[in-house]
């Protein structure tokens, strides 16, 4: 199942989450530019999370927990990411409000990525990627539109789904291969799991004292009389 849009109007216009997927693009670009000279790896390691590096020296290496949010490793992780922050981003921050949004993205996407040094804090591997922040983001999406429609691919379908069977057949996923990848970051890299749990769990329970809770029952927009997919 592979999410394409969804069908949930918002107010105002997304001007943070396009903000986010912009500055991820313009750093994806000096990605390239550093392949092309052939300083890619020295600059991924000086600002990517490593968590052996960040549990020997957590003041020292502080900076990396944000800078790593803005890296990514391949166009497929890049292109993924920016998906899942515009299909999830605007709508969460439509109902949070700009500001508080921002700050939302950034603390979800901090606990993401605490969580992946606390469960492999011997891990050599550099962790980057914005996909901690956009969990969290996935996270307060379900929290307050449950009921929403998202248009997604499903085999050879695309048809429309609700949000909460997407989002919580994404989170059992990340569970399983959680599991799985345990021990796997000090031996030879993977995906971050622990990072995409810590993010969206963090999601679920700071996005009510962020000012985003469910609306009572009738009050969703559930994107009817949108245009078929």
């Amino acid at each position: 199942m592979v999410p394409l849009r969804d069908a949930n109007p918002t107010h105002k216009a997304p001007v943070i989450t396009v903000a986010l997927i912009a500055v991820n693009l313009l750093v994806w670009a000096l990605e390239l530019g550093q392949d092309a000279v052939g300083t890619l790896e020295p600059f991924l390691m000086e600002y990517a999370l490593v968590p052996a590096r960040f549990t020997a020296d957590p003041l020292g290496e502080l900076p990396t927990l944000f800078t790593a949010m803005f890296l990514h490793g391949s166009w497929g992780h890049l292109l993924g990411n920016m998906l899942y922050l515009w299909i999830f981003g605007d709508n969460v921050e439509d109902r949070l409000g700009r500001a508080r949004f921002v700050v939302f993205y950034f603390v979800t996407g901090l606990a993401a990525s605490l969580a992946q040094v606390a469960i492999e804090p011997g891990g050599t591997i550099p962790n980057v990627g914005a996909s901690g922040a956009i969990a969290g983001v996935m996270g307060g999406y379900l929290v307050m539109f449950p009921r929403a429609r998202v248009v997604a691919l499903v085999g050879y379908f695309v048809t429309r789904v609700p949000a909460v069977l997407v989002l919580v057949l994404w989170f059992v996923f990340q569970l399983f291969g959680g599991v799985g990848s345990l021990g796997m970051h000090t031996q030879g890299g993977g995906v971050a799991f622990f990072a995409h749990i810590g993010g969206f769990v963090a999601g679920l329970m700071l996005v009510g004292p962020f000012g985003g809770r469910r609306r009572r029952r009738g009050s969703e927009r559930l994107g009817d009389g949108l245009p078929p997919p």
